[in-house]
């Protein structure tokens, strides 16, 4: 018989989703101060952000969450980031001329000290760390 998988809001993940949550408020309230008062000097940008608070929103509630349901929308939501965060660090660094100003994932995250790149790597690690054995 599997061993059950354990909880993903254990141990060292809470701190994980204590980091999540942080750059969940951070994001949101960021991008939404960007939406609302400079939406038009860089429309872009301030969309990628918001989309970034929504997927630390996601993926904070998957990993605080418990049972399979959470699990899967925690693999989503991180795999989803990891993505975002290579697609957009990639593009930045070769097409500055749409991105005048940064978002949370513009060079891999160098105005958040690259924890947006470090950030999803971890997540993939705890979620297969605590996976059913």
């Amino acid at each position: 018989m599997p061993e059950p998988a354990r909880a993903t809001s254990s141990g060292p993940g809470r701190v994980l989703i204590a980091v999540y949550g942080v750059f969940a408020l951070s994001a949101t309230a960021r991008a939404g101060v960007q939406i609302a008062t400079r939406f038009g000097e860089a429309p872009v940008p301030y969309l990628l952000s918001g989309l970034a608070g929504v997927v630390y929103i996601l993926a904070t509630i998957g990993l605080a969450g418990h049972g399979p349901g959470a699990r899967r929308l925690a693999w989503f939501a991180v795999v989803f980031e990891l993505v975002g965060v290579l697609t957009v660090g990639t593009v930045t660094i070769f097409d500055t001329g749409d991105f005048p100003d940064d978002t949370v994932w513009s060079v891999y995250g160098r105005g958040y000290g690259f924890v947006p790149l470090v950030l999803p790597l971890l997540g993939l690690w705890w979620l297969r760390h605590t996976r059913p054995r």
